[in-house]
């Protein structure tokens, strides 16, 4: 399972793509060593399309992207690790052996062999209860003059699991179930058929020579049941997937090719096509497997006639002369090189593993893509150069609302105007079919000052057509004028404040109100942003503020955001907010300044106290106590700390002997006599309230600017989404914190099953970032290797844990949680990580520009992840704590939170407000190295 990826050129053009793997399972729980450091990493190097193969490319060379989120091994065995930050170099990483033992191949071996006995097991007890509750439905069927035995229709199956109450809810999941049987041989069809279908004329057998049902078995397993349905239903999906890619390219229905497109748009290997290419090659692609490690896949000096994607397993590239040179994983692909270039194959591919799955692409439809796009492209352009790259839009016929182009590249100027001159009036930041307004006011400040844009809209806006005749001129200026005053409208909806205190939007928003007021064509519009000002500025009693008679550029910013940031807890860049400066000595300064205030800024507002002999430097220093050195352009450093990070101000004499503060190193006495005062579903409401204010915060902007790196954009903060992302870390390190520190085993015990519980809860809240961090610190190391404790937990909350614990699966880009939340409703808590990791994705795996033109494309890709947000947010939470005013995140000052987290008069009595500031202030340790030698204390 790869985890990160940078792009880097060669010397002949082409891109290359550097793979970071973790691929080794950890050790097993209980066992000598498993407190042991993470495996070694692993590269691989592929070739991939030259840039020009698709209109995208790689983006060369590679940048920090801030923080890191750590995440810890899984008890399953599993890393979960989401690196959200990348070296500026790619360091020399030892190849990964040839696989020459038996040990590595009976590992996999009993993966496999394990799973299929869990799904024949799961199959006896569906049988069983199938043959309690309706005996009727297996029975003899005549079919087409055929006498068909002991069997029932793919129909009634699916019927049977609708209605069992076995938590089945859709058809297509029954069908999922069925697929499963069917490949696991516990069902089979009459003719031998592979694909289950939900038909009356498609009949299926159980094997019930060896699954013959048990006396009293239905009541006796009938909690067991539930979780080998819901393990069918997990597995589901993936078969259905692996069903529609082994059939033949023609008969795949609609509905398989959208869910193997699906598939693509998390494949790495594809991330740099445009979303029709993805379409093309979903209707193309082959699956092909093969069983034994060592096979050849194909040779070098051999003819290329396919380009693969490995699927499921890995695979070994050997060199003449080099040996093995490279280990590719899922989501890898090779030899596309060879069909570019119709050169021989540069190396030999052989399986590292058994059972190893690929996606393959011949030749022939290979070049076919290339046709089609070709055919399906226009260039526009404007004195010998191309400006605007569209590309026919394969849905374009669907919808009255779909445009029959898309954009794929262009200069910003031109993409506006297309944008200008193809939307409608009623378009909307959020339409889920013509996405090209959404695309462009989320991703504009990536490729287009907010300055040129004003000044581009103004010139529209004024601008009179050459041609046509008076009354064609006057009815095109307003029909483009009020795209205009709706594209600024969204553009306000969106940005909001934001917005204010840039000079440029202030006096674009002065001269349009100017400019629409003298226009009584114009004059509804402005009449409409009038009454939309008057419903925001509703107060709770109904009265309503006063209104300005002359429209101005505030009216416009207050007409949309007013009503929601007037109870949000946002921070913004010019906020001022207090700063904790530490001394050598670790006494403490605190100066107000705004949140983008640089690193400049804060030294020259301590320098009075700091005293002005000797030159100061801000260093940031964590519990480790490793330093780095802030530059003095620097902005919003204080924001962006990480968990149990603080600045230090010091002359380069003090750096050597500056060491952390012993706040930093995390609390020596743990709570968990607090925490027994509090149930876990309490635990979890307080902490999802607490969460959606912190959520609810961030714009959907951030991301982006957050990605692509603050510093490129001005007066940005992403100081919300660095809360939530710090939110997480000290979560997670939390509940590690909380059991390590714990020192009787049967109270650890207690608690660990809290915090089990404490995870389910924030699952059934949709509170999934938080139910991701408590999951991780409950599977940290430090605290899965506490056996003993593991040993006390009650059978049942062991089964909760591995239930929970498959939300956790990272194989397939974590298809497992994707698939949960797409079924779920808002509001939603995401898990943001990942989130972030999907960015990062888009963002390293495609070049902003590609041939002095913005790749509009990746843009659209970005917005798609970023409405992500306000999808979850689509609906208001309602706050389940009894605290439902509260949101008291802005900085507060750190005595009294000191004071309100840690006297007795607070703590002793777990009222709703006690309860509120504990976990508002959690103190965790994050030294893992710290963590680990307690629990060995705990448990040597």
């Amino acid at each position: 399972m790869c985890y990160l990826q940078k792009g880097v050129w060669d010397n002949h053009g082409w891109t290359k793509l550097i793979i970071i793997a973790l691929c080794h399972p950890r050790p097993a729980v209980g066992r000598a060593g498993s407190g042991s450091a993470p495996p070694a990493l692993s590269s691989g190097v592929c070739d991939l399309f030259p840039p020009s193969s698709f209109g995208a490319g790689f983006k060369a060379g590679g940048k920090n992207l801030g923080p890191s989120l750590s995440l810890p091994w899984g008890r399953s065995g599993f890393p979960w690790v989401f690196l959200m930050s990348s070296p500026s170099g790619v360091c020399s990483v030892a190849p990964t052996p040839l696989l020459d033992t038996e040990s590595s191949l009976e590992y996999g071996h009993s993966l496999t062999q394990a799973s299929s006995e869990k799904i024949w097991r799961a199959g006896k007890l569906l049988f069983t209860h199938l043959t309690s509750t309706s005996p009727g439905l297996i029975r003899d069927h005549k079919h087409h003059l055929r006498h068909h035995r002991q069997c029932c229709s793919g129909k009634e199956l699916v019927d049977w699991l609708l209605n069992a109450g076995l938590g089945i809810q859709t058809r297509s999941q029954a069908v999922g179930v069925g697929q499963v049987l069917v490949d696991g041989g516990v069902l089979t069809h009459v003719k031998q058929e592979w694909h289950f279908q939900d038909k009356d004329t498609q009949f299926y057998r159980f094997a019930e020579l060896e699954l013959s049902p048990e006396p009293g078995a239905g009541l006796r397993d009938a909690e067991e049941l539930l979780e080998a349905v819901a393990f069918l239903a997990q597995l589901g999906p993936d078969a259905l997937l692996t069903m529609a890619l082994r059939k033949p390219p023609a008969q795949r229905t609609e509905d398989e090719l959208e869910l193997i497109f699906e598939e693509l748009l998390h494949i790495k290997a594809v991330a740099h096509l445009s979303n029709s290419v993805k379409r093309e090659l979903a209707a193309v692609l082959m699956f092909e497997s093969h069983q034994r490690a060592g096979t050849v896949l194909f040779s070098q000096g051999d003819k290329g006639t396919s380009w693969y994607i490995v699927w499921k397993g890995s695979v070994n590239v050997v060199t003449h002369g080099k040996g093995l040179v490279a280990t590719l994983h899922e989501g890898d692909d090779f030899g596309q090189l060879a069909l570019v270039n119709d050169a021989p194959r540069a190396a030999s591919i052989i399986l590292r593993e058994d059972n190893c799955h690929f996606l393959r692409v011949d030749k022939q439809d290979f070049n076919h893509i290339l046709k089609d796009v070709e055919a399906n492209t226009m260039r526009l352009k404007e004195h010998g150069k191309v400006v605007l790259v569209l590309q026919k839009n394969p849905q374009g016929g669907s919808s009255q609302r779909s445009s029959r182009y898309l954009v794929m590249a262009g200069t910003p100027e031109k993409i506006l105007e297309h944008l200008l001159e193809f939307m409608r009036l009623d378009a909307t930041l959020y339409d889920p079919v013509d996405t090209l307004l959404g695309d462009f006011l989320l991703t504009y400040t990536v490729f287009m000052p907010t300055s040129q844009l004003c000044r581009a809209l103004l010139h529209h806006f004024r601008a009179e057509p050459l041609e046509g005749s008076e009354q064609e001129k006057a009815t095109y200026s307003l029909h483009k004028r009020r795209k205009i005053l709706r594209l600024v409208s969204q553009w306000v909806l969106l940005y909001g404040r934001l917005l204010q205190g840039d000079r440029s939007t202030t006096a674009l928003l002065q001269n349009l109100a100017d400019l629409a007021s003298r226009d009584p064509r114009l004059g509804g519009m402005v009449q409409e942003q009038e009454r939309r000002r008057t419903r925001a500025l509703e107060n709770g009693d109904g009265s309503v503020s006063p209104q300005p008679k002359a429209r101005s550029s505030a009216s416009w910013l207050a007409s949309q955001e007013e009503a929601a940031l007037s109870s949000s807890c946002a921070l913004r860049a010019q906020d001022k907010v207090p700063y904790e400066i530490y001394r050598p000595d670790h006494s403490c300064l605190v100066t107000v300044l705004p949140i983008n205030a640089s690193v400049r800024d804060v030294l020259r507002s301590l320098a009075p106290r700091l005293g002005r002999d000797r030159e100061h430097l801000l260093v940031k220093v964590n519990s480790a106590g490793d330093k780095v050195g802030l530059q003095l352009d620097a902005v919003g450093v204080f924001t962006s700390l990480g968990l149990n990070e603080r600045l230090f101000a010091v002359s380069v004499e003090e750096l050597g002997g500056l060491t952390p503060h012993p706040e930093q190193l995390g609390p020596h006495v743990g709570s968990s006599e607090t925490l027994d005062l509090i149930s876990s579903k309490d635990l979890a409401s307080h902490l999802t309230d607490y969460d959606w204010n912190l959520f609810k915060s961030i714009h959907q902007v951030e991301m982006i600017h957050y990605i692509v790196g603050p510093q490129q954009f001005h007066e940005v903060t992403t100081a919300n989404l660095e809360r939530v992302m710090r939110r997480f870390n000290e979560l997670q390190y939390w509940v590690a914190t909380e059991l390590c520190l714990c020192p009787e085993v049967g109270r650890r015990a207690q608690l660990l099953r809290k915090f089990i519980k404490l995870a389910a809860h924030l699952k059934e809240q949709k509170n999934l970032n938080s139910f991701f961090a408590v999951m991780f610190g409950v599977s940290n190391t430090a605290v899965s290797r506490l056996a003993k404790t593991w040993e006390r937990l009650p059978h049942k909350i062991r089964k909760l844990h591995a239930a929970l614990e498959r939300m956790l699966d990272p194989s397939w880009n974590h298809r497992v949680y994707r698939l949960a939340v797409a079924k779920l409703s808002p509001p939603i808590i995401p898990f943001v990580p990942l989130l972030l990791k999907d960015m990062t994705f888009i963002h390293e795996g495609n070049r902003t520009l590609a041939e002095n033109l913005i790749n509009f494309e990746k843009m659209h890709m970005m917005a798609k992840t970023v409405r992500v947000l306000q999808r979850c947010r689509g609906q208001a939470h309602a706050p389940l704590s009894p605290l439902r005013s509260r949101s008291p995140h802005r900085p507060e000052d750190p005595k009294a939170v000191r004071m309100s987290t840690c006297s007795e008069q607070s703590l002793s009595v777990r009222s709703p407000v006690s309860t509120w500031a504990y976990l508002q202030h959690l103190k965790a340790i994050d030294s893992q190295k710290e963590l680990l030698r307690l629990s060995r204390d705990l448990e040597s």
